[in-house]
């Protein structure tokens, strides 16, 4: 039972790093790679990072192999997103919480140990970069020292990312700032308060914030306004409304940072909204036009490390292909229809509601409500789709969401869904696999953390200004201050967000998770408990934890 030792100790030097002696045998094999050898120049810390943004990219990737859905249990047992379909992970927990929600929950040991990789990566970086005097920091157009303070930044963005997972997800944990090795295994871990974890992680954003750039030193880095962008929502977080205005505000005013409000890109001549065209395959990236984006996910097909980011498609898209129109199931699976789609995730009927007629964030270019049948010639390079009795192609199907979906009336298969993860690939639509770059942290979302602490400043004229921009945008009406109040702002972030916030998150740092969640989210929601704001430490953590006693969450 060493597994938390593992987790904290584990070398995670990118699946690459300890396991050598210093001195193995008085020899120095050019064949194995450690902390040493690898960290020796500039080079070799851009690869060390390259793997730390590797190991990050797994909330989309998900976690062994794809089975660890991880977006789900940050997006899913909300106010907005519900579970349809069950198979196994946090799906079934957001459904039945009480006992299922447990510390023997294996899901939940493995997104602990995949932070502390995460975490342990970091550091390894920072303590090799900050301690170590013999490192060529020589390269690219910056200074040796601008290249050595970029470096330091990044992993310790990325240190603070895994921290802010950690504290949303179970408040008090074991932190660590320094690098484990197979020499340095402990068992008396004691929990940080939260209160500290949190500080940490502003420390870190705050020290990365002043060297990492406006663009991403290299496609699928943090940007400074991402980092500006996550130290605005900590502010909220310790509920310091007035800095976060401040670093919200930094974003925003960056020339380079600019809300899409025209249409732009590679589908900028079909139909469509201004709102949907960054998150289409070849406009997602800040060099394609996507001047909103702060931090962009980067995946390859047939690369080594390119990754898949299918997960959060199959995870929400629904299983379209199942409709039944008389005794036919006429849908077949394209690309344009997203791909296959599992529903394991899907928008409650109030999220779907959630919205004016005339809002665009609702069009059926940004939420799937209808599909059209389609030809041989419509569907390419896939088969037609089978004509049910008393059809023809052209003719539209409507998606039903007239009713919640319920424990008893779960597994819809007409259901609506966000478009935002279409990701089918061409080739093979029905596959696992999907390789377009996914925008992960854009400005919409900036505007909102700044309208929320105008709000909380009680600068109601301001705050309902800062929203009015995301909504005029959309074609939906403007509001005034009168308008605001702190559900409003949960509403429009639905309206703006779904499928991308870490919306359970949110819930939890403006203390309205129970109360929405029981109120719109109808298969599971009703079942939530005070206890549920926290998940419970894993078992297999405090039993790795031989010679200190961890203390588990309340009520588990």
């Amino acid at each position: 039972m060493k597994l938390f030792s593992k987790i904290i100790a584990a070398a995670l030097l990118l699946g690459v790093s300890f396991g050598c002696s210093k001195d193995l045998l008085n020899e120095n094999p050019p064949h194995i790679i450690s902390t040493e050898t690898l960290y020796k120049n500039l080079s070799g810390f851009e690869a060390g990072l390259n793997g730390l943004y590797s190991l990050v990219r797994q909330e989309r990737e998900g976690l062994n192999g794809g089975t660890a859905l991880v977006c789900n249990m940050f997006m899913n047992g909300v106010d907005n997103m519900v579970t349809n379909h069950t198979v196994s992970g946090f799906s079934q927990i957001a459904e039945g919480w009480g006992a299922l929600n447990n510390p023997a929950n294996s899901f939940y040991a493995d997104v602990f140990a995949w932070l502390y990789q995460v975490i342990n990566a970091a550091n390894t970086i920072v303590v090799s970069a900050e301690t170590r005097s013999d490192i060529d920091w020589r390269g690219g157009s910056a200074t040796a020292d601008a290249n050595k303070l970029r470096v330091i930044a990044e992993a310790k963005a990325m240190r603070a990312w895994a921290y802010r997972h950690l504290s949303f997800c179970w408040g008090d944990v074991p932190m660590s700032l320094t690098e484990s090795l197979g020499s340095t295994i402990r068992t008396d871990w004691q929990r940080t308060p939260l209160t500290l974890v949190r500080r940490q992680v502003i420390d870190d954003f705050r020290f990365a914030e002043q060297y990492i750039g406006v663009e991403p030193s290299h496609a699928g880095r943090i940007t400074k306004g991402a980092v500006q962008h996550f130290i605005s929502e900590m502010y909220l977080t310790i509920q310091k409304p007035d800095s976060a205005l401040l670093w919200a505000e930094k974003a925003i005013a960056t020339p380079a940072y600019k809300l899409i409000t025209a249409r732009y890109g590679v589908k900028r001549t079909q139909p469509g909204v201004a709102f949907m065209d960054m998150f289409y395959n070849g406009n997602a990236n800040r060099e394609e036009g996507n001047t909103e984006a702060l931090w962009v996910f980067q995946f390859q097909q047939e690369t080594n490390g390119g990754g898949t980011n299918a997960i959060l498609r199959r995870d929400h898209h629904s299983r379209y292909t199942n409709i039944r129109v008389g005794t036919i199931s006429p849908f077949i699976v394209t690309a344009e229809r997203g791909g296959q789609g599992y529903g394991r995730m899907s928008l409650t009927k109030w999220a779907i509601d959630n919205y004016e007629a005339t809002d665009e964030r609702a069009s059926g270019f940004a939420i799937r409500k209808y599909f059209v049948l389609n030809n041989a010639a419509a569907n390419a390079p896939q088969e037609a789709d089978r004509l049910p009795a008393g059809y023809q192609y052209g003719d539209t199907i409507k998606l039903s969401w007239a009713n919640d979906i319920t424990a008893t009336s779960r597994s819809r298969v007409d259901w609506p869904f966000s478009r935002k993860a279409d990701s089918g690939d061409p080739l093979n639509p029905g596959g696992s696999s999907a390789y377009n770059d996914q925008v992960y942290l854009r400005l919409g979302e900036t505007y909102l953390l700044k309208a929320e602490a105008q709000l909380l400043l009680n600068q109601k004229d301001a705050a309902a200004e800062t929203i009015n921009a995301l909504r005029r945008r959309a074609k939906a009406s403007t509001i005034s201050g009168n308008d605001m109040t702190i559900d409003f702002v949960l509403d429009e972030r639905s309206r703006e967000l779904m499928l991308e916030e870490h919306r359970r998150y949110t819930l939890l740092r403006t203390g309205k998770w129970v109360e929405r969640t029981k109120k719109y989210n109808k298969n599971g929601g009703q079942l939530v408990a005070a206890r549920d704001t926290l998940f419970p430490i894993p078992q297999t953590v405090i039993d790795a934890n031989l010679t200190q006693k961890m203390v588990q969450n309340p009520g588990f």
